[in-house]
């Protein structure tokens, strides 16, 4: 073969090699280290789009919660059931859980995984408010409205449904083992790598009976972002950091109102109460807690106005702390704004409330010391006659002064300063007789 045919043939081989030569699958990486709520629901929501729309080989949720809101769960649910995307959610590293909401997520996942040393359960409902008691008949309402819609999905799966009711009747909670062996998860894996490998070749039947084989020879992993809005939301709509941005937005606003023109406390209020709001948006919040907390504003501004020996603090205070714990109704303990964290918040904004508006009672209760409105009431000396007009030093200044409705005083007279007009005051005869008595 001649050295030119030869070349050709090379060539010829090697691109029908490239040519059939598989890319790297895309396995889209999406790590949830959070409460539940609607922003992780549209972080979860979009990379699975993300990868139907990439023809991704797979998703991978790593997990991480302590559970969350029931419609979050529900919208993350929905998406991975009617997802073209093989979705596996894993948890892990070793000491995460999966419990009531994420635990819902795991079991109605494509392929459902666990590191070594983590757990998933505890999905039991509670109520919204841990302070309120619940009637028995609506709380088992409640229960077995997700048991019914956790089964329907579960049995499909091919899970074991009667693991997954004691989960949520008796607040059960499962090692790895446990969950393996129950055939409530497929795989337990050390890390991202290892399952990957396990899941290689493995046929997985999607919800509407597709069955898709996992090509994983070589892949590539694409590991989700969120977008600086979705961290700034999961940021704020941490419960306790929502409670302290309105505090400091009260606190502000107040400031400003009571001493204008400061600006700062003023700005700053406003920012913290927009994020607030902002966080509302995502959180379950009380409004009947936010008229609550207004109310015992007022009730400090009145006991400044109005003489209730303490009372109105103590019901302004008593108010603060019921509204802060009504104010977020989140079904989990992280979703709740802590005891230790509102009492002393309420018991700083009722001392920081009535002391900034005794300040300023106090100062308007001062006679005024400067201006014209300052020379009013001063006691001064006539030193040319006044017949009416002539010279008074009053105020550390000589001024032209006129006897108020006329007459004349004498030079060395003390004269009172009743009226000013413009450059010139008016002033009447004074004596030591014509001061008020104690």
């Amino acid at each position: 073969m001649k050295k030119r045919e030869y070349c050709l043939f090379i060539l010829l081989v090697s691109a029908i090699y490239f040519i059939g030569a598989r890319p790297p699958s895309k396995v889209i990486l999406v790590k949830l280290e959070d409460n539940i709520h609607s922003v992780s629901a549209q972080f979860i929501t979009q990379s699975i789009d993300k990868a139907d729309s990439d023809r991704a080989e797979l998703v991978v949720v790593q997990l991480h919660t302590p559970g969350g809101l029931d419609q979050a769960m529900r919208d993350i649910i929905t998406k991975i059931l009617n997802s073209s995307t093989p979705v596996a959610v894993y948890v892990a590293p070793s000491g995460a859980r999966a419990a009531s909401a994420g635990f819902f997520i795991v079991v109605a996942s494509d392929i459902a995984a666990m590191a070594p040393g983590t757990n998933t359960g505890a999905a039991h409902p509670v109520p919204a408010l841990p302070f309120v008691k619940v009637e028995e008949t609506e709380m088992d309402k409640v229960i077995k409205d997700v048991v019914a819609y956790m089964s329907s999905i579960v049995a499909k799966r091919g899970r074991n449904v009667e693991l997954v009711e004691k989960a949520i009747t008796e607040s059960r909670s499962y090692t790895p083992e446990e969950a393996l062996q129950g055939g409530l998860i497929d795989y337990i894996s050390g890390d991202m790598q290892e399952l990957l490998k396990v899941l290689n070749g493995k046929k997985v039947t999607k919800f509407n009976g597709q069955e898709v084989t996992l090509n994983l020879d070589s892949y590539v992993i694409e590991e989700m972002e969120m977008t600086i809005r979705q961290r700034v939301l999961s940021a704020i709509s941490q419960p306790f950091i929502t409670f302290i941005l309105l505090a400091i937005g009260l606190i502000g606003l107040y400031y400003e109102l009571t001493h204008p023109g400061l600006v700062l406390p003023g700005v700053l209020g406003a920012i913290c109460l927009v994020l607030a709001f902002f966080a509302f948006q995502i959180l379950p919040v009380n409004y009947a807690g936010l008229v609550l907390i207004f109310l015992a504003i007022i009730f400090f501004i009145l006991e400044v106005k109005v003489t209730s020996y303490g009372m109105l603090t103590v019901a302004g205070i008593i108010s603060m702390i019921f509204g802060s714990l009504m104010l977020i109704s989140g079904p989990i303990p992280e979703m709740r704004i802590p005891l230790k964290l509102i009492i002393p918040i309420s018991l700083a904004i009722a001392f920081i409330t009535t002391f900034l508006l005794r300040l300023v009672v106090v100062a308007h209760r001062k006679r005024v010391t400067t201006g014209d409105a300052g020379l009013i009431g001063e006691i001064g000396m006539v030193t040319q006659e006044l017949k009416p007009e002539g010279k008074v030093f009053v105020h550390g200044e000589t001024w032209k002064a006129v006897v108020n409705k006329g007459g004349s005083l004498p030079k060395g007279s003390k004269v009172k300063v009743v009226r000013v007009k413009g450059l010139t005051i008016e002033v009447e005869g004074w004596s030591e007789s014509s001061r008020p008595s104690p």
